[in-house]
């Protein structure tokens, strides 16, 4: 083919997604001179993407088959605008051979590798294939094409449990189940069929043996045109949940240098058996003594920031300046290796309620700057919406240091620094798992987390004198704002009566825990708050937006606060506190659904129902399956009882708390 149709010089740039990554690549192409194009949902009109590109498009309705999925109205999107090129990011189309034939029959140029690259190590099935002929270490599987469930169920037999069963296309952990015992097989491979098909569009399966005790290695590669294909180091990405990466790190602190000259050896000869052209990433599996073959993704990752920043180079650039056919600007020699960089991914869901995904309108977006090794990586904003529709991810705080523990270090304080409200976030949880010995020693594996979840759940430390000391001047200093907008009003000073004194009582809940009552005593003279029987010379100070100084008997500290109606959070400098302002005027109840309502957690589609009416079901016994967020949730009976009524069927898009289902308690015995 010619080369001239494939890769050549553009001006205007689509952006095939949406998003975090939409915005990354908006920033590296406008840096390099480019007009650039958004497309959007109807969820997305506000988005953060299509406010910072040049030009935006509605593709369509909010679900991501209807819009961000369809191939057909992201061409003509490209055709509207006179774009030239499309890059895909991550997700979505990025890895989908269709659309990357689609651009070329357009005449667009496609950011990424051919559909022939793409089908030829796309699938997890046909790269392990390839690797094997090119003797590339593999983990022992069944990579076939039959898949009527006797053959993958003898498979699994030979290789022996547990098994992993995967989906060939995408990735991010949807469509991969862990088998322990040939009983289990045949569930989690519907199960894992239905996700995969959801969210790639296939629904073809591997079966391969489960490592051990694993960690997870993956090599970034780049190729140009020209025959030239560089590995710009390894990343370790182990600390995942369900599959799906948590924390990533570069250089990886496991491998000794001959190690990671072998495995980025290995990363490159497995490219190089499809003259691979662009972007990729090689992923490995190590038991601690060999390394095997995963697959590639022949895409950009989430996790690229960290390969970045110790190489100093702009991957996306490279991207943009191998479409247009220029030659990579190193060679393999010139790729340095300076330091270290971690990540974190920060995702809208409720680590204490199994990781839930949180919906809504993001009310406080604070992030710190980017100085001094720190990188934030995101596509919100106060204001912004966070839908059902797509992925959770919010953003990525990442950082860089000379030394691992300097990384981290540096980690935990942007995400002490980050602060975003109105929705749930695992801020809290990455903390408590960087901050874990295990993870500082590098002691870790695959399932860490799931063995630490409890620990790394947990809620924050029980609040004391000083956050309720806090949570008092946090309230005091918001109605305070107005009064500091005058001028000359003797009510700028904190508690001032020209005579006496007076005081107000509150009430704080902490979780299910009892009210904790403060006083607070101001007027003429200094201001005292009183918590049980100890009393203290209270005074505030306002700082930065969000900040205030807290002065105690005499000693300052700097709070972070956010108030929202009731809900107060705080961080001190014993960490992140969130307390409830008890209502002095009552009004705390709120109408709750009854326990034998089955009702929808958030909005989603309802995916399986997974038992009848009538069915007499154990306490726990799975009733139906929705996606939320492209991810299954399955809701389960809340006791022992029947099935009295299902409200739904298979299909149907349901809003948050929704009835779904009705459940009748058994009778008494």
């Amino acid at each position: 083919m010619d080369r001239a149709k494939l890769y050549r010089r553009f001006r205007t740039l689509l952006i095939a997604n949406r998003g975090e990554i939409a915005c990354r690549v908006i920033r590296s192409a406008r840096a390099m001179g480019l007009r650039t194009v958004a497309v959007y949902s109807e969820a997305d009109r506000d988005a953060m993407h299509v406010a910072m590109a040049d030009e935006a498009v509605l593709l369509g309705p909010a679900r991501a088959r209807d819009s961000y999925l369809n191939i057909e109205r992201v061409i003509e999107a490209a055709r509207q605008t006179g774009a030239e090129a499309v890059h895909p990011g991550y997700g979505f189309l990025s890895e989908n051979a269709e659309f990357a034939e689609a651009c070329l029959k357009a005449g667009l140029v496609f950011v990424g590798p051919t559909a022939e690259m793409m089908t030829a190590m796309g699938s997890k099935s046909g790269s392990k294939a390839l690797m094997e002929k090119a003797g590339v270490p593999l983990v022992p599987g069944y990579h076939g094409e039959a898949q009527d469930e006797a053959t993958l169920a003898d498979a699994a037999n030979k290789i022996g449990f547990p098994v992993l069963v995967k989906a060939s296309a995408g990735g991010g952990g949807r469509g991969m189940r862990v088998v322990n015992s040939a009983g289990e097989l045949a569930a989690a491979i519907v199960s894992a069929k239905r996700e995969a098909k959801a969210a790639f569009g296939d629904d073809h399966m591997l079966i391969e043996k489960f490592v051990q005790n694993p960690r997870h290695i993956e090599v970034q590669i780049i190729g140009d045109s020209h025959g030239n294909l560089l590995s710009l180091w390894e990343r370790e990405c182990t600390l995942q949940r369900r599959h799906q990466k948590v924390i990533e790190e570069a250089p990886s602190p496991t491998l000794d240098a001959t190690q990671r000259e072998t495995v980025c050896a290995a990363a490159r000869k497995a490219a190089a058996a499809v003259n691979y052209v662009g972007a990729g990433t090689i992923e490995f599996v190590s038991d601690g003594k060999e390394v095997f073959f995963i697959e590639m993704n022949t895409r950009l990752q989430v996790e690229h920031p960290v390969t970045e920043l110790i190489t100093g180079v702009d991957l996306v650039e490279w991207q943009l300046r191998v479409a247009f056919g220029e030659k990579l600007p190193l060679a393999q020699n010139e790729i340095r290796l300076n330091g270290h960089a971690i990540e974190a991914r920060v995702y809208a869901e409720n680590p204490q309620k199994n990781f839930m995904p949180s919906v809504g309108q993001i009310r406080t977006w604070r992030t710190p700057d980017a100085v001094d090794g720190l990188r934030i990586d995101s596509g919100y904003r106060d204001g912004d919406a966070v839908s059902p529709y797509y992925d959770a991810m919010l953003a990525k705080v990442i950082a860089w240091a000379p030394t691992r523990q300097a990384a981290i270090d540096r980690l935990n304080r942007g995400l002490e620094e980050t602060d975003v409200r109105g929705i749930v976030t695992n801020i809290p949880f990455l903390s408590a798992l960087i901050t874990h010995p295990n993870v500082r020693a590098n002691t870790i594996d695959t399932g860490f987390i799931e063995r630490e979840l409890k620990k790394l759940t947990e809620a924050s430390g029980t609040a004391g004198d000083l956050e309720l000391c806090a949570a008092v001047a946090a309230i005091v200093n918001d109605e305070q704002k107005t009064a500091r907008r005058e001028a000359h009003s003797p009510w700028q000073t904190f508690g001032w009566m020209p005579v006496g004194q007076r005081k107000r009582v509150y009430s704080f809940r902490q979780g299910q825990g009892a009210e904790q009552k403060v006083t607070l005593h101001y007027g003429n003279g200094p201001s005292m708050v009183s918590i049980g029987k100890h009393e203290f010379v209270f005074a505030i100070s306002p700082a930065e937006e969000g900040s205030f100084d807290l002065t105690i008997d005499g000693m300052k500290s700097r709070v972070t606060a956010v108030i929202e109606g009731h809900e107060l959070y705080l961080r001190t400098r014993h960490g992140r506190f969130d307390l409830h302002w008890v209502d002095p005027f009552g009004g705390e109840t709120e109408e709750q659904v009854g326990e034998d309502k089955i009702v929808a957690p958030l909005p989603g589609t309802v995916v399986a129902l997974l038992a009848e009416e009538g069915a007499t079901l154990e306490k726990g016994a799975a009733i139906l399956t929705l996606e939320v967020m492209k991810m299954e949730q399955t809701l389960r009976a809340p006791f022992a009882g029947v099935l009295k009524k299902i409200r739904c069927k298979v299909g149907d898009i349901v809003g948050e708390g929704v009835e779904l289902a009705e459940v009748e308690p058994a009778a008494a015995s």
